[in-house]
């Protein structure tokens, strides 16, 4: 498909390659880009980082591996930028996939669909609100076909107990639950030692929203374009947790309020998209957010217009111990989904922690062909490009992919401001609540702007 000046799309062959730039191949997106080098319908022509080390390092991936299927083994066409823009500018680039730190998510997708690119971006897809809906209305205004990185809700047997439930197999859903964890099992671990002094560790158990810390200034890296990195989030002077190359987890730097958004980075939004898609919820939100100094509900829960209840709990022992909603027998383990649960029993829907587990008969009634959940077996890249083909509208897209980040905006804004809130999710507003509103945004740094 390259070649076509602006975008994917309109009148090209259907067998043209889609021809893509990665921008931000750190931890999460070297990966991407693996899983793009292996795919014969896809080109990658560019990389983008900020840091000079994982430029070249992607770069080199690409172009070796291409080199490898050529007669002469040698290839060098894959270009290497440290400016996103200079990605976005070259008129024979069909896509982008995003995987850059929380706070570049929404600007660079808006910007890519002024350019005319279709857009792969990890989630969350903001970090407020506001920013959600802009990139929402800004993907439909300029037809861009988008895809949350939300995998996770098309792994095969995930997506037979969503739609199961979805149908009314185990019966209306009064409950269900997703871990929230608080920001002290990031702060814990060993990267942060040299910071201990500047952060409070213990303090922060049952803290969840991510915050600002008096993180000690350090020598910026060669090779790394700090300014660029911080971009249009709250300047913050260079810190190793912030970005260190090669990176000891994935997203390092979500416990700050510049850069993450500290449990719906980690998982939440796989959570809150597989619940509300199950919920039949994904295109909406619920209208209450409660908060536990009300006395209603131990932990943050979220209610929807039809009663249901998603209560966001620190383990899944909170679920048997505290909620008492499924038996002690019950196996609950894992993240990235949640437990859904009705009259009739429960079902599971998390990874990491065996198979799918339920009550005997809502398993006898689901059916599925394996309840082993596969993490790498999904097709949510190859949903991707197939509508970047055709023009249909992705499994996650740009609706559905705001409205799973919301539900964590939402129970954050709850914690900031520690009361119970009504939420209207039509006109995405907290009514007569001005305090609660002014949490939907935030300014960007100059001189960046959406």
């Amino acid at each position: 498909m390259g070649g076509g000046g602006g975008g994917g799309g309109g009148g090209r062959a259907a067998n043209d390659r889609i021809t893509m730039g990665v921008i931000g191949p750190g931890l999460m997106g070297s990966g991407h880009v693996r899983r793009l080098v292996n795919d014969g319908g896809i080109q990658v022509l560019a990389v983008c980082d900020v840091d000079s080390v994982r430029r070249e390092g992607a770069k080199n991936v690409v172009e070796s591996a291409y080199a490898a299927g050529r007669a002469s083994g040698a290839y060098k066409g894959c270009a290497a930028y440290n400016d996103y823009r200079e990605v976005l500018a070259r008129g024979d680039i069909d896509a982008v996939l995003i995987a850059t730190p929380d706070h570049w998510h929404t600007l660079i997708s808006i910007d890519a669909a002024k350019a005319g690119k279709d857009v792969y971006c990890e989630k969350p897809i903001s970090v407020t609100i506001g920013e959600g809906r802009l990139l929402a209305e800004t993907m439909r205004r300029y037809g861009r076909v988008f895809q949350t990185g939300t995998q996770y809700r098309s792994i095969p047997t995930i997506r037979r107990v969503v739609q199961f439930v979805r149908e009314g197999g185990m019966g209306p859903v009064k409950q269900a639950f997703a871990l929230l964890d608080p920001i002290y099992g990031a702060l814990k671990d060993p990267r942060f030692s040299a910071c201990w002094g500047a952060i409070d560790v213990e303090q922060h158990k049952r803290t969840y929203t991510p915050l600002e810390f008096a993180m000690p200034a350090e020598p910026v890296p060669a090779g790394l374009d700090w300014n660029l990195y911080v971009g249009p989030a709250p300047w913050r002077e260079y810190n190793r947790v912030y970005h260190i190359n090669p990176s000891p987890g994935v997203v390092p730097w979500c416990f700050s309020d510049a850069f993450g958004v500290a449990a719906i980075t980690w998982h939440l939004s796989h959570s809150t998209d597989v619940i509300q898609y199950g919920l039949g919820m994904e295109r909406s939100g619920p209208v209450e957010i409660l908060h536990p100094s009300g006395g209603t509900f131990p932990t943050v829960t979220c209610r929807y217009s039809n009663g249901t209840l998603l209560h966001f709990v620190d383990h899944w022992g909170m679920v048997r111990e505290v909620y008492h909603a499924v038996p002690a027998t019950a196996r609950l383990g894992g993240n990235f989904g949640g437990v859904f649960v009705s009259e009739r029993g429960y079902i599971t829907s998390m990874s990491g922690g065996g198979p799918i587990d339920g009550t005997s008969e809502i398993l006898s009634d689901l059916a599925a062909s394996t309840r082993e959940v596969i993490i790498g077996a999904n097709n949510h890249h190859a949903n991707f490009f197939e509508c970047i083909r055709t023009r249909n509208q992705p499994s996650c897209d740009e609706e559905i992919g705001h409205r799973g980040a919301s539900v964590g905006h939402l129970a954050f804004i709850a914690y900031k401001l520690g009361r119970s809130l009504k939420w209207d999710p039509v006109k995405e507003e907290f009514a007569g609540d001005e305090m609660a509103n002014r949490l939907r945004s935030r300014a960007m740094r100059e001189p960046w702007r959406v």
